[in-house]
């Protein structure tokens, strides 16, 4: 099935050809392929958190630990721990700006959702994918640094994002539409909100032009 989200006009010389991150293997060598990231505020799952699933996880067979461990990582992102820094309206505009700002440069936004202590980005990436998570990155903590004491700010500590990321490749087309509704249904499943449209910060509230 045939998609155009698109068609860039711009050096390629930076063009990403697969997993940049250490200890990383490319799974694709298509570096147009869809991706949905998910970043984490460093306090977001708690080390407590983390040592009971590595617990909880030891007796499944080591083929399952890891899709265990994912799934029980990603019900503790959504019970909304840590300082939840990202329900601050200016911290959430800032990393929406952030978002927006190399736009059809160096990604093409299809879909995003900024909740209390994560955000969920759908995108089409013509760039390394760990170059464009640490400009996000390190946009939204300059600001931070700059403002927490002003607006008092209740801070994770000496960094606000964990060192990584979550990221899936949607490389089927039919596939993105479930994937768009996924994102945009997060603070429904979170219990923030009743209905998607309700939320402010996503890409469902036409803050993206």
């Amino acid at each position: 099935m045939s998609r155009d989200y698109f068609s860039p006009r711009f050096d390629r010389t930076h063009l990403w050809q697969g997993w940049q991150r250490p200890n990383a293997q490319p799974e694709r060598q298509i570096p147009y392929d869809v991706q949905l990231i998910t970043l984490k505020l460093a306090d977001a799952i708690p080390q407590s958190s983390q040592r009971a699933i590595s617990h909880a996880i030891r007796d499944y067979p080591q083929a399952q630990r890891a899709l265990q461990r994912r799934q029980q990582l990603e019900e503790v992102l959504q019970q909304g721990k840590g300082c939840c820094l990202l329900q601050h309206p200016l911290m959430a505009a800032e990393l929406t700006d952030a978002l927006e700002l190399h736009n059809r440069k160096r990604y093409k936004l299809i879909a995003w959702c900024i909740m209390p202590n994560h955000a969920h980005i759908l995108l089409e990436p013509t760039y390394s994918m760990p170059r464009i998570v640490q400009a996000w990155k390190t946009a939204t903590t300059r600001w931070m640094l700059m403002h927490k004491e002003e607006l008092q700010l209740p801070t994770p500590g000496r960094m606000l994002w964990m060192r990584d990321y979550w990221d899936r490749y949607i490389p089927d087309a039919r596939e993105i539409p479930p994937a768009i509704r996924q994102v945009h249904n997060s603070p429904v499943a979170a219990g923030l909100c009743t209905q998607p449209a309700e939320w402010r910060w996503s890409s469902l509230s036409g803050k993206m032009n």
